[in-house]
């Protein structure tokens, strides 16, 4: 599978198939930190990566009012 990361930009080519919660372990990053987005919807912790998904990894934002 193909992993965009965005923060810092990588992309990374992964064996699947893989849940998001062994992604981010491999990845060393904390789920809580980041989403995960396979065709433009955010998938659970739970969820299984096969090889052909393109995957992206965007950091958590949070915004107030300005």
């Amino acid at each position: 599978m193909k992993v965009l990361l965005n923060n810092p930009k990588k992309e990374l080519d992964l064996k699947g198939p893989l849940s998001v919660a062994s992604l981010m372990k491999t990845l060393e990053i904390n789920r809580e930190s980041f989403l995960v987005i396979r065709n433009g919807q955010l998938i659970p912790q739970d969820g299984i990566l096969q090889d052909q998904d393109s995957i992206e990894v965007r950091p958590v934002i949070s915004g107030g009012y300005l």
